[in-house]
């Protein structure tokens, strides 16, 4: 599988998908989306793939919508047209939002409206102390989409949402740790390193248990508890036949050593 605006590379179980336009702050265009939307299928369907990277060329993030897309269609597009161009973002973000593997933002420089809430998107966003996150749509008298109005108020809340919202002002990385958009916050020259050391973390665990706790995490802001409990009991069972499991059970009545261990692994790290 081939791209023209980005580079996608699978390194030991990682899979990394480099948003690559560098000379239009990766916007994410008709072009790009388009690529993305038959990408991520792919890393769903790679069973040798434990997480995904997603990040940013030339110092940048993205940017978001590609404004000359947006001048180039100006009046020529129906409602109507525009309508399905977002009903197709629609039709494959939720794949991304729903990828039953951790997901990674390393995020350097702008993450401005799209590309901001394909970070949010991700399970995990690090950053680095250049990033800036932005909900710039009003700036140009659109409503965010790509997403933000689903993802934003569930991480910060609705009042804080509506002001990221409502003002366009840009967030700097320490504000959007606080805020719970950031995990971490590491030395630019370190980025990919660290989105590749946290996704490696996730090449021996158990991908089916934590796949399901991320679809039924994802539906627990809509689902009322007694569904909830529901959906916990079937994902229990399912889990229980996964041969993970078992092998897991008997090494810990052996007292061997687990195979995902995440507090060994930072002892491992000096952490």
């Amino acid at each position: 599988m081939t791209f023209e605006t980005l580079l996608y590379e699978v390194r030991d179980g990682v899979a990394i998908m480099t948003m690559n336009r560098p000379e239009a702050r990766n916007a994410l265009g008709v072009q790009a989306r388009e690529e993305v939307s038959r990408l991520i299928p792919e890393i769903r369907g790679d069973k040798s793939v434990k997480a995904l990277v997603i990040t940013g060329a030339g110092g940048c993030f993205s940017g978001g919508g590609d404004v000359s897309d947006m001048k180039k269609y100006m009046g020529q597009r129906t409602p109507s047209d525009n309508r399905q161009v977002l009903r197709e973002v629609n039709a494959w973000l939720p794949e991304l939002v729903n990828l039953e593997k951790p997901a990674i933002a390393a995020v350097d420089g702008p993450a401005f409206g799209a590309g901001f809430n394909m970070a949010l998107a991700c399970d995990f966003v690090v950053c680095t102390p250049r990033a800036r996150f932005c909900q710039v749509f009003v700036r140009i008298g659109l409503v965010p989409d790509f997403g933000g109005l689903f993802l934003l108020p569930r991480i910060v809340g609705l009042q804080k949402a509506k002001e990221l919202m409502y003002s366009a002002r840009v967030v700097d990385a320490e504000e959007a740790r606080d805020l719970g958009i950031v995990y971490r916050i590491v030395p630019p020259e370190n980025l990919l390193d660290e989105a590749l050391e946290l996704a490696n973390r996730f090449r021996y665990a158990p991908t089916e248990a934590i796949g399901i706790t991320k679809n039924l995490l994802n539906q627990s802001f809509h689902t009322d508890q007694r569904m909830m409990g529901e959906l916990e009991a079937f994902a229990s069972m399912a889990s229980k036949a996964v041969p993970y499991h078992r092998e897991a059970v008997e090494r810990f009545l052996a007292k061997e050593a687990p195979l995902y261990d995440w507090d060994r692994m930072d002892k491992e790290r000096g952490k």
